[in-house]
């Protein structure tokens, strides 16, 4: 159980947690899997971050988005272990898993399509599945990316792969919108992100 349960303090209300799932080291960078560090790397250039520090067993940085404290964690246990480096964050900030937003992969929607939810299922993916059972919830934000897989190809070996040069085209195209999504959810405005952005990619992008 978390501690912050129950507890009566103002302060979660202005720090959040943004988790970017992936894989740690060079042969995973560009992997399907991988799109979460990349979306947490897009933002975190674009808030001017140029570095990041290990920190409760991820790479860790933090910045102000919306006027609220962000901690931004790439997780370096490894994909199927992803909750306990955020279990950790969030016990030290003392921050519910309302206020934890997990970007991921998304084998289920094509290429580039954003589905934001503000709580649910794993979906069958190990990152959300560690981070269901060591935050003891399902009560957390996420923001799935899609990347496809039209030819039912293996699982693992599909997200463990890069997608094609048109694909990833496509999906590093939406992460413009997920920095925008996550102004919204930050200021507290998940509903207006959904609306806003959950849909596959235009034919412009």
């Amino acid at each position: 159980m978390f501690p912050i349960f129950g507890r009566k303090s103002n302060a979660v209300k202005d720090i959040f947690i943004i988790a970017g799932l992936g894989n740690p080291g060079k042969k995973y960078i560009l992997t399907r899997h991988n799109v979460g560090f990349l979306a947490v790397d897009y933002i975190c250039e674009k808030l001017g971050i140029t570095t990041m520090r290990k920190r409760f067993s991820a790479m860790y940085s933090e910045s102000m988005l919306e006027g609220v404290k962000v901690i931004f964690l790439k997780p370096e246990t490894f994909m199927n272990l992803s909750g306990i480096s955020i279990r950790k964050a969030a016990d030290y900030y003392e921050i519910p898993p309302e206020r934890i937003l997990v970007i991921c992969d998304d084998v289920t929607i094509s290429p580039g399509t954003l589905r934001i939810r503000e709580k649910g299922s794993s979906g069958g993916h190990n990152g959300l599945k560690s981070i269901e059972e060591h935050l003891s919830s399902r009560e957390f934000p996420r923001l799935r990316i899609g990347v496809g897989n039209e030819h039912n190809d293996d699982l693992a070996d599909h997200v463990l792969s890069q997608p094609s040069a048109k694909d990833r085209e496509i999906i590093q195209s939406r992460f413009e919108d997920v920095y925008n999504a996550l102004k919204l959810i930050v200021a507290g405005d998940l509903p207006l992100a959904q609306s806003l952005y959950n849909r596959p990619p235009q034919q412009s992008e």
